[in-house]
């Protein structure tokens, strides 16, 4: 596994992380707590140091499974959670600064920790973003000690641009794979020149960049996947990357006429974002120790050519650009 430096001044973390929604168990069928069990400790084996995770997963069930098992390793962890999408209160009101605190402790708790290493805002609407007060609550829990670092989860390049202005973001999460390729003319210039760090979320497309489903696979009814395929529920972006199923099915067999001949897909376009180097750390989910395994193992993949990724962007401006739908 390699590593990259997080921001500024922080630890150097595996490039490859392992996004933690899938093992809360709601939202992408169900998944039992020694597959969750099994698949951490299969991504940390295999290197990986930076787990991401959220509150509202599993209405705190990947946060507890993630405090139950750094009791087993030695291996040391930087943790990430967000905050602002936990139905109690819910909306706006999460964004009081006495409800940030009190989720913050309530993390605190499930993930067994005195302080965290990372807390990010979870999508908050843009008006409570221009507001700024969140920020300045995030301020007052480092002040508190209770975070090291503050970052935030967006939803598309407005949001970014504004969070980016805030002094002392950390890092930015956002949406970033060969079907969502907007952030590297909007965001990336931004954020290295501010030394923040780009935490990149659904790199898969929920699957489809793995290059496995076809028209007849099907779907867990609770899984996301079944019921938000083209943004029913929240946001369009974080299901098939807002490419939609049937379309994403189309895009990616054309896609792998654009590969190398054996490709690995998910290692390749895993290996296309971390080219990047304005990327810090990549966040594929897994819901068993293979998936975890052979997603890591895309640190190991060389740079993808000057002339394929030339490419995959013309592939993205021709092809896929037009079909995507939700924030960009």
């Amino acid at each position: 596994m390699q590593t990259r430096p997080f921001g500024k001044d922080g630890p150097a973390l595996g490039e490859i992380g392992l996004g933690c929604w899938q093992i809360g168990g709601d939202q992408w069928g169900n998944v039992s707590d020694a597959d969750a069990m099994a698949t951490l400790g299969a991504a940390v084996e295999a290197g990986t140091t930076f787990l991401d995770t959220a509150d509202i997963y599993g209405l705190g069930r990947s946060e507890e499974l993630i405090g139950k098992f750094r009791k087993t390793t030695r291996t040391p962890l930087f943790i990430a959670t967000k905050l602002g999408k936990n139905p109690r209160p819910g909306g706006q009101a999460n964004c009081t600064t006495a409800v940030m605190v009190q989720h913050t402790e309530n993390s605190l708790k499930r993930l067994g920790v005195e302080c965290l290493d990372l807390t990010q805002l979870h999508c908050v609407p843009l008006e409570e973003l221009q507001r700024g007060e969140v920020f300045d609550a995030l301020r007052l829990l480092k002040q508190q000690g209770k975070i090291a670092r503050f970052g935030a989860s967006v939803e598309g390049t407005e949001e970014a641009k504004v969070c980016l202005q805030q002094e002392g973001l950390s890092s930015l999460q956002i949406i970033f794979n060969i079907y969502r390729q907007t952030p590297i003319t909007e965001i990336f210039n931004t954020a290295v020149a501010k030394n923040v760090s780009i935490v990149v979320r659904v790199p898969l497309a929920s699957g489809l960049l793995a290059g496995g489903y076809s028209y007849s696979t099907k779907f867990d009814p609770a899984d996301h996947r079944s019921y938000n395929r083209n943004g029913e529920k929240f946001h369009a972006g974080e299901t098939f990357a807002g490419v939609g199923f049937d379309t994403g099915l189309e895009l990616t067999a054309r896609l792998k006429n654009l590969l190398p001949p054996g490709s690995h897909m998910a290692q390749t376009a895993l290996r296309w974002c971390l080219d990047f180097p304005a990327v810090t750390v990549v966040i594929p989910g897994a819901r068993n120790p293979k998936q975890a395994q052979n997603n890591i193992a895309a640190s190991g993949v060389p740079s993808l050519s000057p002339q394929l990724h030339e490419r995959l962007r013309r592939f993205y401006q021709d092809d896929v650009r037009q079909h995507i739908k939700g924030k960009d």
